[in-house]
């Protein structure tokens, strides 16, 4: 039976092409790794050819192209056998909608609000403009509409197995209200002049039958629809007769028809650049085709859990992943009603091990939620970068990138004029639904009336410019004191930028958003909707801050790549090692069973390829020169078009950071210019400059960055550029490799639980997603892994380049980790004193339960020991000694390690140690 709470796992992508079947030949491999549990993306239903899973449209079954339940169960099997739990990373705040596979979609499109499933979505109905009814914007169409509707894209079909009509555009399929039925029958027979037929008759009393508003409804039109399809020549007629409603440019009586009918429909349709301003359901950050889902709503949560509580009850699934938390509306009631399930389907006797997707910035603390053990690990993972990076290394890159860009190495500027940018173009009709809403608030007391629609929407747009987190996390009870300062700091902040007359405009949003509005003795406002205006607040501002911070200002800011991560600050410092102690420590009390990531299917780029950019950090003038002089090497392969220049100064910079880390040392193979080609094509996108984005592709621009990609790879063009570039690309693999191995023994030491993104057992030098979901060659891993099990690491290190050498140091951690369980995963975290003139070289701690305890000494920075990356670190003169009173081991004497001897063929170590005498833990409580 494995563990309730993970010693270590594995993330495993699936796909149709890497599907349950797959996953279970690799559960041997993941074993003899030390893997305890398996953590696979997510396994419901998803759209066909899906890469991902998180466009699930049915969460009641497995996803068939996965292998369905059957595959599911092979999994399972397997997994059982080899005494491996599994966790899935499940997807609550969001489905894939549009296409024809979401049965609660499509029932909300042919039912509208009256539709038992409308209660799911957050659709504001009311706020399409100059129409009579109700409806949801659907912004599908690849031209406007009415060039759609004349070139013929847009179809009225008749399904004869269901006896239902629907609109078809390409794939779309929009269901017809069945109350139209009966008009479009009538339309029908008269086009296919059937009225004297029999079968014709039969239709026209059938449409003729059901009268009045809104018929057939919604408990008449099944027996509707089998009527109809029963009708003996019904579908013969009705091929005919749908030429009434065939649109085309030269037919613009039918053309009006079919418009008039969609016009009466419970869904408008439009250009997909319609959504930025005009969408009125909430989304999954700008993605039309992921719709929110209401989980708060009771019946939401039950049917979109009833897998999962059926998979806990049966034993399969020991944890869970839950993406993207902050777009739920009310968090901590989410994990309770979680906590809830998992106690009817499993009893409280064990802990369910449950992680969330939560990016903390800076300083920000997780709060508790019931049941959570802890994030999915990217803050711990940033800490592990920015403890390994050269803090004076930084200081001399802040001013390379003051010269290269010609603007402060400060981060803010950069984040705020993204906001700008994404309030403007991607989120405007989310942000607007907010401002009406405020402005309704307002308008709704005659103390408040006079705040106009436009002074609140700037009040409110200043607020969202300078809020400096993801979200607040209110309940319908109010903010926490720590959400109310948030809200005061970032309101007050605010003000500070407004320059017309205030006249209480602040104090009035501030209280609206605290909703301290309802405060018994205040004047009365309506109490739903300032209780849905603070909540749809929070699930506003963490998409405005993913698109503005990670997915704009990160592709903007190129001071260090390395730093450029979820979660990360890219104008970071660095961390010094008594600060990483303390924030260590502090872990070990608050979550020590939270993941401990270094790399995702979300990450930037490969943990390798970041940590070889990291290294730049130790030879910062060199780089720099080299920099100066690839750029006078490559001038000749910039596009130059009166002020147009491909790639920019700055994006030339990002370029060269992107190729040293992910260049490969054999050198490069067929696909690596198209691999960096896509990469920069998303980078230049992502960060909408230069005129460029998804939005409003600039196509000369772009042109002019592949062709200058393609150039400088190109060996009969750039044979000294090249020459200069794998030679520092020889040093800085090195550095980063060393890193690399700190890095991965930080991970799997710290308190945490240590997370292993699939084929990362190797040397990891993918770029940004699509990149690093490459298939994996586990055959070829689970080979070498077979032929380390007694490592030779002088030898694994002459041929480091290879892979071995990680895969090797990683089984070999995992295989501690096994062996001192409770050390690991409940022990304490202590900081080991270095001394000597190398002691910020090293970052030494110990791990401790009882007597048992493990000592672990990591080196960091190793320019200096290696000649700049020339050669592996000779350690013979390295003066450290870590200060080990307290513990003994056979291969240790005395009160001291000198790291000479610690070191001696790898940069890094950790020793099997026992406590002078026993170290009583505090008690600690698990969150069940």
């Amino acid at each position: 039976m494995p563990s309730a709470i993970p010693l270590a796992t594995y993330r495993l992508q699936l796909t149709a092409d890497f599907d349950f079947d797959k996953a279970a030949d690799v559960v041997p491999y993941l074993k003899a790794l030390g893997i305890t549990h398996l953590y696979a993306s997510p396994v419901m239903k998803a759209r066909k050819g899906s890469t991902h899973g998180y466009d699930t449209v049915d969460h009641s079954q497995f996803n068939p192209e996965l292998g369905g339940e059957a595959g599911f169960a092979r999994l399972s099997d397997a997994l059982a056998q080899h005494d491996i739990g599994l966790i899935i990373d499940f997807v609550p705040n969001h489905v894939g909608v549009h296409f024809a596979d979401n049965p609660w979609w499509l029932d909300v499109l042919e039912w509208g609000q009256t539709s038992p499933h409308a209660v799911s979505f957050d659709i504001d109905w009311d706020q399409l403009a100059f129409r009579a009814r109700g409806g949801v914007l659907l912004p599908i169409l690849g031209s406007s509409y009415g060039e759609a509707l004349e070139r013929g894209e847009i179809e009225l079909r008749y399904d004869p197995n269901e006896g239902s009509f629907s609109a078809w555009y390409f794939e779309h399929r929009l269901p017809i209200a069945p109350e139209r039925y009966g008009e479009i029958l009538r339309m029908i027979v008269k086009e296919a002049d059937a009225g004297g037929t029999e079968a014709g008759k039969r239709l026209l009393s059938l449409a003729a039958r059901y009268t009045g508003l809104r018929r057939p409804n919604r408990k008449e039109a099944p027996a509707f629809k089998v009527e109809l399809k029963e009708i003996a020549g019904s579908a013969d007629i009705i091929t005919h007769g749908l030429a009434a409603y065939r649109a085309t440019k030269d037919r613009p009586a039918q053309t009006l028809a079919l418009h008039h009918l969609l016009e009466r429909q419970n869904y408008k349709l439009g250009h997909w650049r319609l959504a930025s301003s005009d969408i009125n359901y909430r989304r999954f950050f700008d993605v039309n085709g992921l719709a929110g889902l209401r989980v708060e709503d009771a019946s939401t949560f039950a049917a979109t859990h009833r897998l999962v509580k059926q998979l806990v009850a049966d034993g399969k699934l020991q944890g869970i992943r839950l993406d993207h938390i902050d777009g739920l509306r009310d968090p901590a009631q989410y994990c309770q009603r979680l906590r809830r399930l998992v106690r009817d389907a499993q009893g409280n006797t064990k802990p369910f091990y449950t992680v969330i997707e939560k990016i903390l910035c800076e300083h920000e603390r997780l709060p508790h939620f019931a049941g959570v053990q802890g994030t999915t690990g990217y803050e711990w993972m940033n800490v592990i970068t920015q403890v390994l990076v050269d803090a004076k290394g930084l200081e001399a890159l802040d001013e390379t990138w003051r010269q290269i860009s010609n603007r402060s190495p400060r981060l803010a500027p950069y984040v705020k004029d993204a906001k700008r940018r994404v309030l403007e173009t991607l989120l405007t009709s989310e942000f607007t639904v907010l401002t009406r809403l405020l402005a309704r608030i307002a308008n709704g007391h005659y103390s408040t009336r006079d705040f106009s629609a436009d002074s609140l929407r700037q009040a409110l747009e200043l607020y969202v410019l300078h809020f400096p987190v993801y979200r607040t996390y209110l309940t319908h009870s109010g903010p926490t004191a720590l959400d109310r300062k948030l809200i005061d700091d970032t309101v007050a902040r605010a003000r500070a930028e407004w320059f017309a007359a205030d006249e209480g405009i602040f104090d009035f949003l501030r209280d609206a958003l605290t909703m301290d509005l309802l405060t018994p003795g205040r004047p009365p406002h309506s109490a739903p909707r300032v209780r849905r205006f603070a909540l749809k607040v929070q699930q506003f501002t963490g998409p405005m801050m993913a698109k503005s911070l990670e997915d704009t200002a990160f592709y903007q800011f190129h001071r260090l790549l390395a730093l450029n991560e979820v979660g990360g600050d890219p104008a970071s410092k660095g961390l010094t090692i008594p600060a990483f102690h303390e924030a260590m420590r502090a872990r070990a009390k608050e979550w020590p069973q939270g993941m401990t990531a270094t790399a995702t299917h979300d990450t930037k780029r490969g943990e390798d390829a970041r940590e070889r950019i990291a290294a730049l950090s130790e030879i910062p003038g060199e780089w720099t020169s080299a920099v100066s002089r690839w750029k006078v090497l490559n001038a000749p392969h910039l596009a130059l078009q009166g002020n147009l220049r491909a790639p920019s100064a700055t994006f030339e910079y990002m370029l060269y950071q992107t190729l040293l880390g992910a260049w490969p040392l054999e050198g490069p193979d067929a696909s690596f210019v198209a691999r960096i080609q896509a990469y920069a094509l998303k980078a230049a996108r992502e960060g909408k400059e230069e005129t460029t984005s998804w939005l409003n592709p600039h196509e000369a621009y772009e042109d002019g960055v592949n062709s200058f990609i393609d150039k400088i790879l190109d060996p009969a063009l750039s044979g000294e550029f090249l020459e200069a570039l794998q030679t520092l690309a020889r040093r800085i693999a090195l550095l980063g490799a060393l890193n690399s191995l700190g890095q991965l023994t930080l991970k799997a030491t710290l308190p945490g639980v240590p997370d292993f993104y699939q084929g990362t057992e190797y040397w990891d030098l993918s770029l940004v997603d699509p990149d690093n979901r490459r298939p994996v060659d586990f055959a070829a891993r689970q080979e070498a892994l077979g032929s380390l099990e007694a490592p030779d690491w002088r030898g694994l290190i002459n041929i480091w380049p290879d892979g071995q050498l990680k895969l090797a140091w990683t089984r070999h951690l995992l295989k501690l980790r096994n062996e001192l369980a409770d050390v690991f995963a409940l022990g304490e975290y202590e900081p080991l004193e270095v001394r000597g003139a190398h002691a910020d070289h090293v970052i030494a701690f110990a791990r401790h339960r009882g007597r048992a305890a493990a000592i672990v000494v990591v080196g960091r920075q190793f320019a200096p020991f290696t000649q700049g990356g020339r050669k592996w670190p000779t350690l013979e003169g390295f003066d450290a000694t870590v200060d080990i009173s307290g513990y003994t081991a056979p291969s240790l004497a005395g009160n001291e390690l000198p790291l000479a001897q610690a070191f001696r063929e790898f940069p890094a170590a950790v020793i099997e140690a026992r406590a002078a005498s026993a170290i009583r833990p505090p008690r600690q409580r698990v969150r069940a």
